[in-house]
C-alpha cells in the first residue's frame, strides 16, 4: 500500500456519514484487514500522534500579578510609597498590609486556574484495539493513525472518529459529547445525510465515547486535534469569557477615581500657592488630600464581600472556582442551561402505560420502585390481568438491574431498561420476583434492523416470548390484540387507533416503546423471525427524563426576577420543547430551533433571533458557542450551564459558567468559573440570588465610602480655600478610611441578602457601580459631615488652640461615619425597619470603635498614636451627639421620600 497523498486536514472534512464504505476505505487508502506496518511511519508523519494540544502551564506567578491589575491599588501602592518617603511608617505599612491582603486573598482563589485541555486528555482512551495486517494488536491510542482499523467491545472508550464497517447491535454514549440522553444505537449499513446533525450520524464512532453494547469494527477516519473532541478542544483553547461585569465596573471606577483624585488635588495644590503656603508644607496636605480622595479599605472590602459570597453559596450547594464570578451572577439576564440532568433528573422515568384500552399514570422520581399506577380516569375500572401483562414485559424483556447505595437507587444498565425495570417493581414485578416466577430460557437481542428485543420466559408448563421496541416496527409483527375481555384478533382499525396514541404520546415530549409477546411450544426456540411473529400486542409505554421537582419554580423566580432561561439541548426537538413547555420556559406558541436551522443562519440573523427562540436542539458545542456569543451581542450577561464536554466551550465562553458537580465531566468543570454541588437549576437560581444580594452590599459598601471620603475632601477643601490650617492629619484621614470607614465597610459587605433582589430587574450590563440617585447621596451625605465636622472645627478654633480643634474636627468625623453606617443598609427602608440586631458584626463595631475613639481622648499612649489631645468625657459625649446629626438628617430625608413616592401613587386621577 502506498503513502497517502491526501492533504493533512482531509480527514476532518470528509462527509464520512454521507459516503459509502468502500468510499471511505477508498479515500484513507485502507482495506478491512488494516494497514501494512511499513505505512504506519508515513501516516504519522503526516497526521500527527492521536493527541489533543496540550493545554499551557498554570503559572502561579501570573495569578498573582492579576491580582494588582487594578488602578485603585496602584494609587494605594504610590500613597504607601510617598507616605514611606515622608516617614509616615504607620500609614505606608497600613495601606500596603491592604493591598497584600487583597492579593494573597484572591490569588487562592483563583490559583486553580484553567485545565480544560488536560481534562479533555483525559478523557481519550489510552489503549486500542486495531487490526493492522490481518491480525488485531493492543496499541497506545496515541498510535492511532488515519486508515486503522477499531476493534469495538462493549465497555470500550473510541479512540479516534471512525465510519463503522460492521457492528453487531452497537450502542454508543454520547451525551457527554452531543447532549443525547440515552445510548445511540449504530449501523454500519445506514445511510447518513450530508447535514445530519452530529447525534444522528449513526455510522459513526467519536473519540472519548464509550461503548455500551455491542460490537463492532470502525475505520479510523479522524484522529487528535481533527476529531469531533478535538474541535471542541479547538474551541476551549480559542474562546476567552473576558472580564467579569464587577471587574469591568471596578476598573472603570478606578479610572474616574484616579482622574478626580489626581484634579482635586492639583486644583486645592494650584490655590495654596496662591495664598502663599510654603511648597513643603503643601506638599504635605497634597499627600493629606490624597489619602483622604482615596478609599483605602475598598479592594479589601470587595475581596472579602466576594470570599463571604463563596462560603455562603457553598452553604447552597454552588462551589465557586473564581472570585470575581460571583458577583457575575448577580448581573445575569440570560440563562442558557442544558436540559438532561440540569433541568431534568437524567433518570429515564415511565410516565404513562397504555393497555387494553386504558390509560395509567405512573408517579415517582428517578429509579426508587415507590411510586403508584393508577388510571388516567377515575370512573373506569382497571384491568388487573392485562396490566400485569405489560409490568412482567417491562421487568422480563430487560438487561438492567437496581440497586440501592446509601439511601439512593443507582441504575446499573440502559437507561430505558431501567425505567422499565422500575415501573414494573412499582406495579409489583421486582426482579426476584421475575426469575422466581419466570425464569429466563433465551434472548433475541436488539439490532438496527429490527429495532426489538425478545426474551423467552418460562410461563407456567409454556414459554412465553416477551418483546418490545419501536412501536412501529413491532406492530407490524401483531396479529392480535389484548383487550378488556382477554386477546382477539387486531384488525386494521385497532392497528390506527394504536397509530393515533403512539403519536399523542410522542407529541407530548415522551419517549415511546410498544410490549407485545406470544406462547410459544415448549422447547421451541428458533431464530428472531420465528419467534417474533403473530405477537399478541399487549401496549405502550411512554418515558421522559422527568422534569426535577424544583426546576418549574426556579424558572418562575428567574422570569420574575428579569431573567430569560433559555434550553440548548442535543436531545430531539420534540422532547426539548415539550420540557421547556412543561416547566414555563416556553410557551404554547414557542418553536425549538434546530441545529441544521442554526447552521442556515449568519451571525447576524442568530443575533436578531435569539431573542425570541426559548429552545434550541440537536446542536453541538460550536452552535451553543454561537448562542452564547449572538445573546452577549445584544449587551447581556451570559451565565451557560451543562455537563457534557459539548457544553465546555460555550461554558467558557459565557460570563459565567456553570458545571454539574454530580454528572459534569471533569473538562466542564473546568472549564467552569462555579460548579452546582447537586445538578439542580434550583440551586443555579439561589447563586444567582446571593451573587445579586452581594453586588448589592458591595455597591451600598462603595457608596458608605465614598460619602466619608467626600467629607473628608470638603472639610479640607474648604479649610485650604478659606486659608485655616488643615483640619486632619494624614494619621487621623487613615484612621478614618481604614478603621472608621473600613470596619463598618467590611459589616455592610456581610449585610443578610435583600429578598426582595430577585423580583427586580437585571441590573443593566453597561451600568457603573454608581448612578445618579447615588452620586446625589454622596454628595449630600460629604456636605452634612463636612459642615458639622467645620462647625465643630471652627469652634475650636476659637475657643482653643489648633490641636485640640484637631481633635475636635477628627473625632466628630468619626462619630458621623460610625453612625453614617447604620442608615447606610438601606436606601429605602428606615432604620427601625432594617433592625439593629440584623446585623449584630456591624452593631459590635460601631460600638467599640466609638468606646476606642473616646478612649483616645483619655489615655495618653493611644493619644499619641492618633495625635489627638485629651478632653472632658462630657465634651466626648457632646461630640458623639453631634456625630448623630447626618444620620438623623439622611433618615428625615428617605422618610420624605417614601411618603412622597407613597402619596403619588394613591392620589386619585382627576377626570375633564
Amino acid at each position: 500500500m502506498t503513502s497517502v497523498t491526501i492533504p493533512r486536514d482531509a480527514q476532518a472534512k470528509q462527509p464520512w456519514h454521507e459516503m459509502p464504505v468502500q468510499d471511505c476505505l477508498t479515500a484513507l487508502q485502507a482495506s478491512p484487514s488494516g494497514l501494512a506496518k511499513a505505512d504506519i511511519p508515513a501516516r504519522v508523519t503526516r497526521y500527527g500522534l492521536n493527541e489533543l494540544a496540550e493545554a499551557e502551564s498554570v503559572r502561579p506567578w501570573a495569578i498573582l500579578g492579576r491580582q494588582f491589575a487594578s488602578l485603585i491599588v496602584w494609587l494605594l501602592l504610590v500613597a504607601a510609597a510617598v507616605s514611606g518617603f515622608l516617614g509616615e511608617w504607620i500609614d505606608a505599612g497600613a495601606i500596603a498590609f491592604i493591598v497584600v491582603l487583597n492579593a494573597v486573598v484572591g490569588f487562592f482563589q483563583e490559583y486553580r486556574a484553567e485545565r480544560a485541555m488536560a481534562a479533555l486528555r483525559s478523557m481519550a482512551a489510552p489503549h486500542a484495539r486495531v487490526r493492522r495486517g490481518g491480525a488485531v494488536h493492543d496499541i497506545a491510542s496515541r498510535e492511532v493513525v488515519p486508515g486503522d482499523i477499531l476493534v469495538l467491545e462493549a465497555g470500550d472508550l473510541v479512540a479516534a472518529d471512525a465510519r463503522l464497517l460492521r457492528s453487531e447491535s452497537l450502542a454508543c454514549g454520547e451525551a457527554a459529547l452531543t447532549g443525547e440522553s440515552v445510548p445511540v444505537d449504530k449501523r454500519a449499513e445506514a445511510t447518513v445525510g450530508r447535514d445530519a446533525p452530529l447525534g444522528d450520524r449513526i455510522n459513526l464512532v467519536f473519540l472519548g465515547t464509550a461503548v455500551s453494547g455491542g460490537s463492532g469494527e470502525a475505520v479510523v477516519v479522524a484522529t487528535g486535534m481533527a476529531t469531533e473532541l478535538g474541535a471542541i478542544a479547538g474551541l476551549i483553547r480559542s474562546t476567552d469569557s473576558g472580564d467579569t461585569p464587577l471587574q469591568r465596573r471596578l476598573a472603570a471606577f478606578g479610572k474616574v477615581l484616579v482622574a478626580v483624585s489626581l484634579g482635586l488635588v492639583g486644583l486645592l495644590f494650584l490655590l495654596g500657592l496662591a495664598r502663599g503656603i510654603p511648597s513643603v508644607e503643601l506638599f504635605l496636605i497634597s499627600v493629606s488630600l490624597a489619602v483622604a480622595a482615596v478609599p483605602e479599605g475598598l479592594a479589601a472590602v470587595v475581596t472579602v464581600a466576594l470570599a463571604l459570597g463563596v462560603q455562603r453559596m457553598t452553604r447552597r450547594r454552588a462551589l465557586v472556582r473564581r472570585l470575581a464570578a460571583v458577583e457575575t451572577l448577580g448581573s445575569t439576564s440570560v440563562i442558557c442551561t442544558d436540559k438532561t440532568g440540569t433541568l431534568t433528573m437524567n433518570a429515564m422515568t415511565v410516565r404513562t402505560l397504555q393497555v387494553a384500552g386504558l390509560r395509567y399514570e405512573v408517579t415517582g422520581e428517578g429509579y426508587a420502585p415507590t411510586g403508584t399506577i393508577h388510571l388516567q380516569a377515575a370512573s373506569a375500572a382497571a384491568n388487573t390481568a392485562a396490566l400485569d401483562a405489560l409490568l412482567l414485559i417491562a421487568g422480563g424483556c430487560n438487561a438492567a438491574s437496581l440497586r440501592q447505595e446509601a439511601g439512593e437507587w443507582i441504575a446499573i444498565g440502559d437507561p430505558t431498561d431501567a425505567a422499565l425495570l422500575t415501573v414494573a417493581a412499582k406495579g409489583g414485578w421486582t426482579q426476584e420476583r421475575i426469575e422466581r416466577e419466570h425464569g429466563k430460557v433465551g434472548e433475541r437481542p436488539f439490532d438496527g434492523d429490527r429495532k426489538r428485543v425478545t426474551v423467552i420466559r418460562r410461563h407456567g408448563p409454556a414459554l412465553r416470548a416477551l418483546v418490545k421496541g419501536a412501536p412501529d416496527m413491532l406492530l407490524a409483527c401483531c396479529t392480535r390484540l389484548m383487550t378488556d375481555g382477554g386477546e382477539r384478533p387486531m384488525t386494521s382499525v385497532d392497528r390506527a387507533a394504536i397509530v393515533v396514541i403512539n403519536g399523542e404520546l410522542a407529541d407530548s415530549g415522551l419517549r415511546v416503546l410498544g410490549a407485545a409477546q406470544r406462547d410459544l411450544p415448549d422447547a421451541v426456540l428458533g431464530d428472531a423471525a420465528s419467534v417474533e411473529r403473530d405477537l399478541t400486542w399487549v401496549g405502550l409505554f411512554g418515558m421522559q427524563d422527568p422534569p426535577r421537582p424544583q426546576a418549574t419554580d426556579a424558572v418562575a423566580r428567574c422570569r420574575s426576577a428579569g431573567i430569560q432561561v433559555v434550553m440548548i439541548t442535543g436531545d430531539h426537538p420534540r422532547t426539548a420543547l415539550a420540557i421547556a413547555r412543561l416547566i414555563g420556559i416556553a410557551d404554547a406558541g414557542a418553536q425549538a430551533l434546530s441545529g441544521v436551522e442554526l447552521d442556515a443562519l449568519d451571525d447576524s440573523a442568530l443575533a436578531a433571533r435569539v431573542k425570541t427562540t426559548p429552545v434550541y436542539a440537536r446542536v453541538t458545542a460550536a452552535h451553543k458557542l454561537r448562542i452564547v456569543r449572538a445573546w452577549k451581542a445584544h449587551g447581556a450577561v451570559v451565565a451557560m450551564t451543562g455537563d457534557g464536554v459539548n457544553d465546555a466551550p460555550a461554558i467558557k465562553g459565557a460570563d459565567i459558567g456553570i458545571a454539574m458537580g454530580k454528572s459534569g465531566t471533569e473538562v466542564t468543570k473546568e472549564a467552569a468559573a462555579m460548579i452546582i454541588l447537586d445538578d439542580d437549576f434550583a440551586t443555579i437560581v439561589a447563586a444567582v440570588e446571593e451573587g445579586r444580594g452581594i453586588y448589592d452590599n458591595i455597591r451600598k459598601t462603595i457608596e458608605y465610602l465614598l460619602a466619608g471620603n467626600a467629607g473628608e475632601l470638603l472639610l479640607m477643601g474648604v479649610c485650604i480655600v478659606a486659608g485655616l490650617p488643615i483640619p486632619l492629619l494624614p494619621v487621623h484621614l487613615l484612621w478614618i478610611n481604614l478603621v472608621t470607614d473600613g470596619l463598618p465597610a467590611l459589616c455592610l459587605a456581610t449585610d443578610p441578602i435583600d429578598r426582595s433582589l430577585m423580583t427586580q430587574p437585571p441590573r443593566p450590563a453597561r451600568e457603573g457601580l454608581t448612578k445618579g440617585s447615588a452620586l446625589i447621596r454622596i454628595g449630600v451625605t460629604g456636605v452634612l459631615s463636612a459642615g458639622v465636622a467645620f462647625a465643630v472645627y471652627l469652634h475650636g478654633l476659637q475657643n482653643g488652640d489648633l490641636e485640640s480643634a484637631r481633635t475636635q474636627a477628627f473625632a466628630t468625623l468619626v462619630f458621623c461615619e460610625l453612625f453614617r453606617a447604620f442608615g447606610a443598609r438601606s436606601d429605602t427602608r428606615m432604620l427601625w425597619e432594617v433592625g439593629f440586631l440584623t446585623n449584630l458584626r456591624l452593631l459590635a463595631v460601631v460600638v467599640v470603635s466609638v468606646v476606642l475613639q473616646i478612649v483616645s481622648h483619655q489615655v495618653e499612649w493611644l493619644g499619641r498614636l492618633l495625635r489627638t489631645n485629651s478632653m472632658p468625657l462630657s465634651e466626648s459625649l457632646m461630640l458623639v451627639a453631634f456625630g448623630l446629626v447626618p444620620l438623623v438628617v439622611l433618615e428625615g430625608w428617605k422618610g420624605i421620600a417614601r411618603w412622597r413616592a407613597k402619596r403619588t401613587t394613591v392620589a386619585p386621577t382627576r377626570v375633564g
